[in-house]
């Protein structure tokens, strides 16, 4: 990594380091979607690439034309319940299994015109998502991983950063217009 960011890194004193080294209580989660990376530390994939670490890699939703899962809401989020028990197993070894929380994961249905409420209230596949994440879960802690919580986004439908109104994670359903919630078949 110092190579890739360079001066871009902090710098921390021997004294700051030694405050630091084994100071951390858990580790948080938040798990919504698994993408493909390509490596572009060496050559370039797209100018600029599609991250922040300027090019250095790129994500995709596909390979081979193939999805990696469902879409689901958000355009680059893809149903991978795998993805979160890979994160969860890699933690387990990496950080000493340290405690962890999945304190972020939620599903939004795919955008529809038309939508009535009652699909809105009976969204199945909202149901699927989560019983697939919880069973992945489950064989992550039965292997030994320290999970302590499991936390699912959101309690109600809200204003999304990006995507706002548009975008429902929530357990409940908002009327915007009312501020009228109804709780949806998963509760």
């Amino acid at each position: 990594m110092c190579h890739i960011l360079g001066s871009q890194l902090p710098s921390f004193t021997p004294m700051e380091k030694s405050k630091v080294k084994g100071s951390i209580d858990f580790i948080s989660i938040n798990h919504y979607s698994s993408l493909y990376v390509k490596d572009c530390t060496h050559i370039a994939c797209s100018l600029g690439g599609d991250h922040p670490i300027r090019g250095f890699l790129l994500t995709l939703g596909e390979k081979d034309g193939i999805p990696i899962g469902d879409q689901t809401g958000v355009p680059r989020f893809f149903v991978v319940p795998e993805g979160m028990e890979k994160i969860i197993d890699y933690i387990k070894m990496r950080y000493h299994n340290l405690r962890m929380f999945v304190t972020e994961n939620g599903y939004s249905s795919p955008q529809k015109q038309d939508v009535k409420l009652n699909d809105f209230l009976h969204d199945f596949n909202r149901i699927e998502f989560h019983k697939a994440y919880l069973a992945v879960l489950l064989r992550a802690i039965r292997k030994g991983a320290d999970v302590r919580g499991y936390f699912i986004w959101s309690l109600m439908d809200n204003f999304e950063w990006v995507n706002g109104y548009g975008t429902r994670f929530g357990l409940h359903y908002v009327d915007f217009h009312t501020l009228e919630r109804i709780p949806k078949v998963l509760c």
